[in-house]
C-alpha cells in the first residue's frame, strides 16, 4: 500500500471502525477540563481515518505525522500524571479511571496515525506485499482491541 495504491478493503473497513470509535471519543471530551487537547487528537484523528479508508490524500498525509506528534505528547502528558499520582495507575488498565481511559486513547491514536503513516510510504518494490500486509493485519488488531476493551467497560463496568 504505497503512495500510487489505494487502500486495500481491510485497511479500509478498519480506518472506517476507528474513525466511528474517535469520533465517539471525541464527542464526550466536552465536560473534561481540558477537552481542548483531547476533542482536537480524536477529531484529527477520525479525519485522518476517514479520508484515508476511501481514498489517498494530501490532507490526510500531513495530519496523520501531527496526530501522531499530538498523540504521543498527550500520552507522555498522562503518563507522567499517572506516574506523579500513583506508580500503580501507569500499569493500570482499570477503565473506571480517567488516566487510564486517557492513556489508553492517546495510545490507540498513536497506533492508527504510525500504521497511516507507514502505510502512506513508497515501500521498496520487493518488500510491497509484505509491508501492505502488516499494515493491514495492524489496524484489524488495533480495531479488536480497541473495540474490546471499549465494549468491555460500557458492558461490563460502566452503569448507563
Amino acid at each position: 500500500m504505497g503512495i500510487s495504491s489505494k487502500p486495500s478493503l481491510l485497511f479500509s473497513s478498519c480506518s472506517l471502525l476507528m474513525a466511528a470509535l474517535f469520533a465517539y471519543s471525541a464527542s464526550v471530551q466536552l465536560n473534561d477540563p481540558d477537552w481542548y487537547f483531547w476533542f482536537s487528537l480524536y477529531t484529527f484523528a477520525t479525519l485522518v481515518n476517514l479520508l484515508k479508508s476511501c481514498r489517498r490524500s494530501r490532507t490526510s498525509d500531513i495530519l496523520a505525522p501531527v496526530s501522531l506528534l499530538g498523540a504521543i505528547i498527550l500520552f507522555v502528558k498522562v503518563v507522567v500524571e499517572a506516574f506523579a499520582d500513583d506508580l500503580l495507575e501507569v500499569f493500570s488498565l482499570d477503565m473506571e479511571k480517567k488516566v487510564v481511559r486517557e492513556k489508553l486513547g492517546s495510545g490507540f491514536v498513536i497506533v492508527s496515525m504510525f500504521l497511516h503513516v507507514n502505510a502512506s510510504c513508497k515501500p521498496v518494490k520487493n518488500k510491497r506485499e509484505k509491508v501492505g500486509r502488516s499494515i493491514d493485519l495492524g489496524m484489524l488488531l488495533l480495531v479488536v482491541i480497541s473495540y474490546g476493551l471499549s465494549l468491555g467497560f460500557f458492558l461490563l463496568v460502566k452503569e448507563i
